[in-house]
């Protein structure tokens, strides 16, 4: 049975993924379905994690929208996520960001990287 369900897995995962790490902002192009029409919105933001592993990895991005944060969390290899493309790399220390939660204003904000 175990190897059954990992055929089904690995059916479902994408031949490429986009490559990006907790810390990084950016820009997840998501595919939006109204009525009968089929839409991509954008949400930009700060990756806070990422879980998981197979076809069930997940990644959650926050970001502050009219001053109230707005988390979001997105399965790696959804069909919906059309691509998460890197707006500039963030350099942290940890793999999990929660105490951003808990900032304001440029307190928030994470250093970029530079190479």
């Amino acid at each position: 049975m175990n190897e059954i369900i990992k055929k089904i897995e690995e059916a479902q995962l994408k031949e490429k993924v986009d490559n990006f790490n907790v810390g990084d902002t950016v820009k997840v192009y998501a595919k939006i379905k109204e009525g009968n029409r089929e839409r991509i919105q954008v949400f930009e933001g700060t990756v806070l994690k990422k879980q998981g592993g197979s076809n069930r990895a997940t990644f959650t991005v926050r970001k502050n929208s009219n001053g109230v944060g707005v988390e979001k969390t997105w399965p790696l290899h959804s069909p919906n996520v059309e691509k998460v493309e890197v707006v500039r790399a963030g350099k942290v220390r940890r793999a999990k960001l929660f105490y951003l939660r808990d900032r304001v204003g440029k307190a928030a904000k994470v250093k970029e990287l530079v190479k």
